[in-house]
């Protein structure tokens, strides 16, 4: 386009060191090499968006093309502000405890800490399960909307008194 495009490659960390070659060569060169078809050059360069999850070291090759944005978890008040705004059935008791227990379980050593978005669709769920407030039972058996691997989920098994009772304030 003659206007721009906006190029988003999500989650690069995840690529192998193939891709992260070809990243090179457009992000230097906006241009791509196609065996098939040649080279391809933008004729507008796009405005590019690399993100990572940090599951791997980036090279530094690529890192030196790009600027580094850290966005940490939000706090307490500004999750429950966002959990409020994408699920507004939500009672504010709930709100809150669901929120510090998720705000607990980000101090744990775990293989991934839950993000904002696993937060909203744990809100989700428990809105769906009719829960008005967070108990034992109710966290334990919902923990794998919250936690993506096995081992985290058998770790957080262990917490969950702790963080209920800590939610509960």
């Amino acid at each position: 386009s003659s206007e721009g495009n906006v190029l988003l490659i999500d989650e690069v960390d995840k690529a192998d060191e193939e891709f992260e070659a070809l990243l090179l060569e457009i992000l230097s060169e906006f241009q791509v090499s196609i065996p098939e078809l040649g080279v391809r050059k933008a004729v507008v360069k796009p405005l590019v968006i690399l993100t990572s999850n940090n599951s791997r070291e980036i090279g530094d090759a690529l890192k030196r093309r790009c600027l580094h944005l850290y966005i940490p978890f939000p706090d307490a008040k500004l999750e429950r502000e966002i959990i409020k705004a994408r699920v507004p059935e939500i009672s504010k008791k709930l709100q809150v405890q669901l929120v510090d227990f998720v705000q607990g379980l980000r101090e744990l050593d775990l293989k991934k800490l839950p993000a904002i978005s696993e937060t909203i669709d744990w809100a989700r769920t428990l809105i769906i399960l009719n829960a008005d407030e967070l108990n034992q039972d109710l966290a334990k058996s919902t923990l794998n909307v919250l936690l993506k691997h096995q081992q985290d989920i058998e770790v957080v098994q262990k917490e969950v008194p702790r963080l209920v009772m800590a939610s509960d304030g």
